[in-house]
């Protein structure tokens, strides 16, 4: 008998991904270009030259045994040193080789992470706005997602509603800053006023309370926002990274989980991850991946392209009247919907070829995502097409 769980699963596909399709199926109907594909979250702009001179460079000189066989599980230890002396210089942490975990994307690392950390029947607190894989990230493992409403002013936490609903029973609090979707990146104010209610929770309830930090947009901040690292204000934090964004390499699937090593038991928690991935089949990313993103750890590509489409989309979204709280990174905006309801928004859209998604899947109803992953100049050619949906239908 087939699994009933992942057959009802079926029934509730990702939206974002629903979207996509229809966009390319428009697309092959009018040209692609015609299709305004504020959809998926797929970086835009190229590889950095380095990544592709450091791939060429491995597929002639190396051993193609080193380049394509099996890495050890928790991946290779020289890149994982590097990746420890990286994160050391930049962010003043501590960390060695044995505190990272190289994983398939933030994803992978999430994965790993909640498994380490929490047990089937125990809670983990994410906020609005947010992800909606973290559903099927979490409940899949015996846990619980508990999402805390968004503070909509400027989805930064809503703490008053934290505060009442982080109880016993929660093992970790999940963030992502810089945020999908709201663009909002946590200043150092909230990250120090969360972590200090979680501290003083975990000595209330005598017992630990990880912080889970997804970071996959981490390197996509604008000009002057303040964008800390959260391990360095609680020890027990486990970061999630992937090189998909940063490094424009989301096929790719590489990051990982970095622990910090203050927390409860820094020193195994990287070697649990191994033993979690015998149970859920995923032994380690590319070999060769892995050796490629160690030799550019420290730059990105030219990632100044999602600013400028973030300032021509919000000057025009203000505009015509729409409200929203501006980006401080990622390559997301997520405006509030001319309408109550934002799937029938979305869908009025369409008729203009423009495709957004709406984003009462994400916890925040009324609101709509843009992902201005996309080339500048198809970002200005959509205003007219946005000028004209509001006219028309508002």
């Amino acid at each position: 008998m087939i699994v009933q769980k992942y057959k009802d699963m079926l029934q509730a596909k990702s939206v974002i991904r629903q979207l996509s399709e229809f966009a390319v199926k428009r697309g092959a109907e009018i040209g692609y270009e015609n299709v305004f594909d504020y959809s998926l979250g797929n970086p835009s702009v190229p590889v950095p030259q380095k990544f592709t001179d450091t791939m060429i460079e491995l597929l002639q000189n190396k051993d193609p045994m080193e380049l394509h066989g099996y890495s050890q599980s928790l991946g290779i230890p020289a890149v994982r040193d590097k990746v420890a002396a990286s994160l050391n210089k930049r962010f003043g942490m501590q960390y060695t080789g044995n505190h990272i975990f190289m994983t398939t994307g933030a994803a992978g690392a999430i994965a790993h992470a909640v498994r380490c950390v929490s047990e089937p029947g125990d809670e983990i607190l994410t906020f609005a706005p947010y992800f909606p894989e973290y559903g099927p990230y979490i409940n899949l493992t015996g846990a619980t997602l508990k999402v805390v409403p968004a503070d909509t002013n400027n989805f930064q936490i809503n703490f008053d509603e934290f505060e009442e609903m982080l109880t016993e029973k929660d093992a970790a609090v999940l963030i992502n800053t810089p945020n999908n979707p709201s663009g909002t990146v946590y200043s150092t104010e909230t990250i120090k006023k969360l972590t200090a209610i979680m501290a003083r929770k975990q000595e209330e309830y005598g017992h630990d309370i990880f912080l889970i930090s997804d970071e996959p947009y981490r390197e996509i901040v604008f000009a002057g926002v303040d964008s800390p690292y959260p391990s360095k204000f609680y020890a027990n934090t486990l970061s999630c990274y992937s090189f998909s964004k940063s490094l424009s390499l989301p096929g790719e699937r590489i990051g990982y989980v970095a622990v910090n090593p203050e927390c409860t038991d820094g020193d195994l928690i990287a070697t649990m991850c191994s033993q979690i991935s015998r149970g859920i089949g995923h032994n380690c990313p590319p070999s060769i991946i892995q050796l490629a993103v160690a030799e550019v750890l420290d730059i990105t590509s030219d990632l100044s392209v999602y600013e400028t489409n973030m300032n021509i989309l919000y000057k025009e979204l203000i505009d015509l009247g729409f409200e929203c709280v501006k980006p401080g990174g990622t390559f997301y905006i997520l405006p509030k919907a001319l309408e109550n309801d934002a799937v029938a928004f979305c869908e009025k859209a369409k008729k203009y070829d423009l495709i957004m998604v709406p984003c009462d899947t994400f916890g925040v109803k009324g609101y709509v995502r843009l992902a201005y992953c996309i080339e500048t100049e198809k970002v200005e050619r959509s205003l007219e097409a946005l000028r004209k949906f509001v006219k028309s239908e508002y």
